[in-house]
């Protein structure tokens, strides 16, 4: 056990410039007090190669004090870096889990690499943008270095069985990595759940499907169908609201509340028309649904349009195309303008009132 005690030896130039050998290490460190640390030239590799904080690397250096090659790390290290990872990444990586420090480059991180380049999360010639295969990685990390791939691997072939196959299966594995190192039989639980609540295996709803029941407790599912039914929905609502957007179960029961009461007691839709159109539900209330109503609400006063245009139609419209919607009244543009961005200048107001 050493000791680390305040140097200003740290910041000179000669340790910036210090050749690091992984094998034989020079022990000098600057810390702000004094502080114990039991593997010092894991430390002081931490620092120096990685640029990991003294708080970082003290961590994970007290945790592996003993029995744990620096060789090793440095192997993984050098792995990371061919594959684009910055020492950021690297480091947060490793503050996830920090035994991905001293896996088995050949038999597990490599395989596993190969794995995610098959579907298709990294191209096999790497560059410097790997966005997705660490975002992947730093959620993986944990199981990867501690199981392999063997659960991975059959996990994704039970998928590929089930029709999850190229982006739905990457897409799936960015989003939700903790499924892939289910046992077996509960990942079949959880998609003959998703089956039974008539989600069929060649919808491409599956996947989603999927992602939401393993988000959520059956208690929390039951919970927001209970939410549902205090608004007058039926048991079978709430299987067409998961049949045909599963996502929209994990919308906070705050945002579902507000979305209902706007729908049914403002904008007077019928509850099957919310039941078989649950997107109208995950809207944006304050970007999108209100100030739309505001402008639907004075061409309807001013009456506009020649022909009923319903306000369904007006939220399904994309941005370019509702813009495009409002300037076919040239006298009223403005007016309108107004109504649609009046929350953004409501926010920019409430901006400079506080920075006044």
């Amino acid at each position: 056990m050493h000791t680390l005690k305040s140097s200003s030896i740290f910041s000179t130039s000669y340790f910036l410039n210090f050749s690091l050998k992984p094998k034989s290490f020079i022990f000098i460190l600057s810390y702000s007090s004094s502080t114990s640390v039991s593997n010092p030239p894991l430390f002081n590799y931490l620092v120096k190669n990685l640029d990991f904080t003294e708080t970082q690397a003290v961590s994970i250096s007290n945790r592996y004090s003993h029995g744990k090659s620096l060789q090793k790390a440095h192997s993984v290290a050098n792995f990371f870096q061919s594959l684009g990872f910055s020492n950021a990444q690297i480091a947060s990586a490793v503050h996830v889990a920090p035994q991905i420090l001293f896996a088995d480059v050949e038999k597990k991180l490599r395989p596993t690499i190969k794995l995610f380049q098959d579907l298709g999360l990294v191209e096999p010639h790497l560059g410097n943008n790997n966005e997705d295969l660490f975002k992947v990685f730093n959620r993986c990390n944990g199981f990867i270095a501690r199981d392999g791939i063997s659960n991975l691997s059959r996990n994704i072939e039970y998928f590929e069985s089930c029709g999850i196959v190229g982006s739905q299966l990457s897409k799936l594995l960015m989003r939700q990595p903790r499924i892939f190192r289910m046992r077996e039989s509960a990942l079949r639980d959880l998609v003959t759940r998703v089956v039974d609540m008539g989600i069929s295996t060649d919808s491409r709803m599956l996947v989603h499907g999927i992602h939401t029941l393993s988000c959520l407790s059956e208690q929390t599912f039951k919970k927001k169908c209970e939410l549902l039914k205090t608004f007058g929905f039926s048991d079978n609502h709430c299987l067409v609201l998961f049949r045909k957007n599963p996502a929209f179960f994990r919308v906070s029961e705050e945002k579902m509340k507000l979305g209902i009461e706007f729908f049914l007691n403002v904008a007077k839709f019928d509850r099957n028309v919310l039941a078989y159109k649950p997107n109208l539900l995950m809207s944006s209330l304050e970007d999108r649904v209100i100030p739309r109503y505001r402008v639907f609400q004075i061409i309807n006063s001013k009456k506009l349009l020649k022909t009923d245009r319903s306000f369904y139609s007006i939220l399904e419209y994309t941005e370019n195309k509702f813009l495009e919607f409002i300037s076919r009244f040239p006298d009223d543009v403005e007016e309108l303008l107004m109504a649609y961005k009046a929350h953004l200048l409501h926010t920019s107001s409430s901006e400079e009132e506080e920075n006044t």
